[in-house]
């Protein structure tokens, strides 16, 4: 087994039907297995797909496993996810909004410790502390003026919808988002704002353009999706930065990461190999890295 790098936490997030997603449907199955081989780092959803869940069962598995880990979980919700995977939960894409509405209240309500019950019952084991813990993500100032007046944490993706080609990031549209955030926090309340990044840290200027060009090829049909043309002439290095990708040596991808506006602001940052997804071992070497060099250049201190 390797040695622990010391990261703070991990976070799983869970994606239905598609393997290129993640393939990862029950987060809290794995993170209980996680749970009981680690001790000190916490364990986070990022995120449960809410619409496409039973929202009493998302509060007691979450309370259960808060619980399995000593209190070393945060859970973290959104409306997700992959359009294609809600009809086969019987829902209707267009009906998210809603239904993630009404789920998230039940939710609230059963982690508060609200009766639930005719006969006075209410969630077991009890777990008043996740809601001073829980995210939520959105991609919109609106949801994310929400989410700071209920006094969540705000989940940033690793990149933003787009609708032409800019050729820059997208995250820079997530200034305002978390602008908002923190204008509607109640008095009180300190920021949360978790900044996932895509980002990959390798050896030598080979790999970095090795897997530069495949996180750009697995991310065009996502473009393609959302209908951006990119026009002809755009070499790797511009396309990696207007997808949002950090791929390259530790100079390099911090060198990328400097130009994020976000991260000044945010009070975690997330690393994730998606969408390059290379072999294990390299993200493993990838993790090495960033705690070596990438992290600690962005204030990042290792906790004992």
């Amino acid at each position: 087994m390797r040695r622990s790098s010391g990261f703070d936490t991990v976070w799983v997030a869970q994606h239905h039907f598609h393997s290129e997603e993640g393939g990862l449907p029950s987060p809290f199955v794995l993170l209980a297995q996680a749970a009981a081989q680690t001790s000190r780092i916490v364990l986070a959803t990022g995120i449960i797909t809410l619409p496409l869940e039973a929202p009493l069962r998302v509060a007691e598995d979450a309370a259960v496993l808060w619980l399995l880990a000593d209190g070393r979980f945060e859970l973290g919700i959104g409306s997700g996810g992959t359009a294609t995977s809600f009809p086969p939960f019987g829902l209707d894409v267009a009906d998210r909004p809603t239904v993630y509405s009404a789920n998230k209240a039940t939710l609230l309500r059963s982690l508060r410790g609200e009766v639930l019950t005719s006969d006075g019952g209410a969630l077991y084991p009890p777990a008043p502390r996740l809601i001073d813990s829980l995210w939520e993500a959105t991609f919109s100032a609106g949801g994310a003026e929400r989410i700071g007046r209920e006094g969540h944490g705000l989940m940033l993706s690793r990149t933003q919808p787009r609708r032409e080609y800019t050729g820059h990031g997208s995250v820079d549209d997530q200034v305002a988002l978390v602008d908002a955030h923190r204008t509607a926090l109640p008095a009180g309340v300190p920021p949360r704002v978790m900044a996932s990044r895509s980002v990959l840290v390798v050896d030598t200027d080979d790999e970095a353009r090795r897997w530069r060009a495949q996180g750009i090829a697995r991310s065009l049909p996502m473009l393609a999706a959302q209908g951006v043309t990119v026009p002809d002439g755009v070499d790797d290095a511009e396309l990696a930065a207007y997808l949002d990708l950090h791929v390259g040596t530790p100079e390099q991808v911090l060198a990328t990461l400097a130009a994020d506006p976000v991260l000044p602001r945010a009070t975690d940052i997330v690393f994730q190999p998606h969408p390059v997804d290379p072999p294990h071992e390299v993200v493993l070497r990838s993790l090495e890295l960033i705690a070596a060099h990438v992290a600690p250049a962005l204030g990042w201190v290792t906790q004992n």
